[in-house]
């Protein structure tokens, strides 16, 4: 693939990291004062979660961060993905009342890390709204954008002299379509076709008060960098030659990663395509406006050019094809009218929707670079899922880590794409949201039976140490 052993070496000061986030790994769900969360609420309502497994102990990271350093620093990794809890740090979630434990539990990380030469990324919010803001609309809410702001502007002030790097929101398209339109996550609302738009509409403006918030009043001082984390799979046309799919294909990228990505990194507003699309669906419904609100020309401006860098997390592919919907169908899909479908030659890690398609990010990698003017990229979740039990050697998980690190390397060396770091998903195994501990995605097995939770590192995880050592793929055999 490369003529010269030096071709399979990533560019100097690439960035290797791994990912978590607090409801999935920290536990202490009620613990020193932390207030309640939406997905705390979600678990414990019996149905909602496989076996009606929670986040109440999961890694149990909040007692037991020495192993997690212990884990990062084993890797070697130059840098780690944490998200806060914003109900640990603010109970209500407002700054009327501050936890100074969670405060103190989140200097402790960040001073840690720096202490072992590992940069701290940030996510600010990981899918775990407070309680408290639910009970007020939550993201449905006018108010939630002053809210997170407030939330923001409180972080940047406490760690940003040490944090530099930062992730306001990780996937609003998946908070807004699984947690308001199919109710398959926290907050568990379903209103299709209607809050799920909503929703991203305040996401998108809080993310804007937050970025402008750093721009204003923080970042002449503490120089860091701020973006959102979008996600989302590839998309080819089941059949090339027939248009319906090939549009199809298009609606598909545009309901996904379009929707976050054009308003902040492209014109300031929706993507055209999908904007055309619910505006004629609303129309023929009988809805007064579209049922995706409008974004006015002082938002665009406000949304517009709020990132400093691009974010994104890539899991699978899929081919497209058109499905009609009826026209009185009112719902996130039927406004797609576009279906994802696993080609069967392609193998699946662990759950059933993950189907490994490395070219797959490369070619995703690609059309960032050339729909959203070259921006520098860092993937910030990119993983395989195994079932439990998972063998220690997993090489199969291998083989795909490698293949998918070798077409990261042919978007940078062949595609000129500006990639600058890449965040395996994840550090620990852990709770993986209604699948509970039933899916594994970490490069260290964590044993859910054991009082200690101990953490043992997977094959996946050693080859990752070694990539890193030599940062690049020479030390690592290709298949």
């Amino acid at each position: 693939m490369f003529q010269h052993d030096r071709d399979r070496h990533f560019p100097e000061d690439f960035v290797w990291g791994a990912a978590s986030a607090a409801y999935q790994i920290e536990g202490g769900w009620n613990a020193d004062g932390k207030g309640p969360s939406i997905w705390d609420t979600f678990c414990h309502e019996k149905g909602r979660v496989f076996e009606d497994q929670t986040g109440d102990v999961a890694c149990n990271s909040y007692e037991l961060w020495e192993e997690d350093l212990r884990c990062i620093t084993q890797l070697g990794l130059t840098h780690y993905r944490l998200s806060f809890c914003w109900s640990r740090l603010l109970p209500d979630g407002t700054t009327r009342h501050v936890n100074q434990k969670g405060v103190d539990y989140y200097n402790r990380i960040i001073n840690d890390l720096l202490a072992n030469s590992v940069t701290p990324m940030v996510t600010l919010y990981h899918f775990d709204l407070p309680q408290a803001l639910q009970d007020r609309g939550g993201w449905e809410s006018e108010e939630i954008a002053g809210f997170f702001d407030e939330y923001a502007r409180f972080c940047f002030r406490t760690f940003g002299d040490r944090v530099k790097l930062w992730v306001t929101l990780n996937e609003p398209c998946v908070c807004a379509e699984l947690g308001y339109e199919e109710a398959y996550h926290a907050p568990g609302v379903q209103k299709p076709g209607t809050s799920v738009y909503l929703v991203g509409h305040n996401m998108l403006k809080a993310h804007s008060r937050a970025w402008h918030s750093y721009n204003r009043l923080f970042r002449s001082e503490q120089q860091g960098l701020v973006s959102l984390a979008l996600n989302s799979d590839w998309a080819e046309p089941c059949d090339p030659s027939n248009p319906e799919d090939v549009a199809a294909t298009q609606r598909y990228i545009a309901f996904s990663l379009d929707w976050f990505a054009s308003p902040v990194f492209g014109d300031g507003d929706y993507p055209a395509v999908m904007k055309a699309q619910i505006a004629a669906r609303s129309r023929a419904q009988g809805c007064p406006s579209s049922r995706l609100p409008e974004i006015t020309p002082q938002m665009k401006e406000e949304v517009k050019g709020t990132a400093d860098f691009f974010a994104i997390n890539y899991y699978t592919s899929r081919r497209v094809r058109f499905t009609k919907s009826a026209a009185q169908t009112v719902s996130f899909s039927s406004d797609k009218e576009a279906e994802g479908i696993v080609d069967p030659s392609w193998p699946i890690a662990g759950v059933s929707w993950m189907a490994v398609v490395p070219w797959g990010l490369r070619k995703l990698l690609k059309y960032i670079k050339d729909s959203y003017g070259d921006p520098r990229i860092y993937i910030t979740e990119n993983g395989f899922s195994a079932v439990d039990p998972a063998p220690l050697e997993d090489t199969q998980r291998c083989a795909f880590a490698r293949d998918t690190l070798l077409e990261v390397l042919r978007a940078i060396r062949q595609d000129g794409v500006d990639v600058r770091g890449y965040f395996v998903w994840s550090l620990l195994d852990n709770f993986e949201w209604v699948q509970g501990y039933s899916v594994r995605f970490g490069l260290f097995h964590v044993d859910f039976t054991h009082p200690r939770l101990s953490r043992t590192m997977y094959r996946s995880g050693e080859q990752y140490a070694k990539i890193i050592a030599s940062n690049g793929l020479s030390a690592v055999q290709e298949g």
